[in-house]
């Protein structure tokens, strides 16, 4: 099996875990983009993944104008057709879909500003998908996107959904991981970071890799200014970039 094949598997048992979930925490609607837009992760995943990475970096979960979008983890919709040259995709709709937070797939019109500035700052530095993927892989922590009047990110569950939710994401990471044998988890924001370092602490397999944290590129975090130039300096301070 290859590489591509083992890294869709594991993502579609983890769909079948997380698909069971019964959540008590007040949320009115929840996405599961691995499920309706799954053409678009799959094809993403075929297209670029790699063994033996340099980084493989970590978001926290879904944004409503991104991979909720796409089936693609920060897929900004210009980035995912005009740099990563994926198109025509077929996206469907959640089984129950939030007016304030439709999803129209690549005829999407709203940016999301966190994966235009990770992808944008990739394509500057690499100038192609093939020179990051050659030695890069982006994905996210936990597939799911939560709306409770508003985008919900996982953190903000109660206790108990945290709790069953973040055991299966982490088992699924593990998976990941050994699939993808990165020299370094790259964290992307705080909740990313953490999670990453509980999901690799006392995996023996996996000692040797280093699990960093970069800035998340979130406008709605007052250190997200000049965003670009911050991480840039972050990864060369770790020694993953040059």
């Amino acid at each position: 099996m290859c590489t591509a094949e083992k890294i869709i598997n594991e993502n579609i048992k983890l769909c079948e875990k997380i698909n069971n979930l019964n959540f008590s925490s007040k949320i009115d609607f929840i996405y599961n983009p691995l499920n309706y837009a799954f053409e678009g992760f799959k094809c993403y995943v075929n297209k670029f993944v790699h063994e033996n990475l340099r980084g493989l970096f970590i978001g926290m979960n879904p944004g409503p104008f991104g991979m909720a979008q796409t089936g693609i983890p920060f897929g900004e919709i210009n980035h995912v057709k005009f740099w990563l040259g994926i198109d025509n995709l077929k996206i469907y709709k959640p089984e129950n879909e939030s007016k304030n937070y439709p999803v129209n797939g690549l005829n999407c019109t709203k940016s999301e500003i966190s994966g235009k500035r990770l992808w944008g700052l990739f394509r500057e530095k690499f100038i192609t998908p093939e020179n990051f993927f050659n030695k890069y892989f982006v994905i996210n922590y936990c597939p799911l996107m939560f709306i409770a009047g508003k985008n919900l990110t996982p953190d903000k569950l109660n206790i108990n959904d945290r709790k069953i939710l973040f055991e299966i994401c982490d088992e699924s990471l593990k998976n990941i991981v050994e699939i993808l044998k990165p020299e370094f988890l790259i964290g992307v924001g705080k909740f990313a970071f953490e999670r990453s370092e509980i999901a690799m602490k006392n995996k023996n397999k996996n000692k040797n890799i280093q699990v960093v944290k970069i800035l998340h590129p979130s406008p709605a975090s007052p250190l997200s200014v000049n965003w670009g130039e911050k991480v840039t300096e972050q990864l060369k301070n770790y020694g993953i970039w040059n």
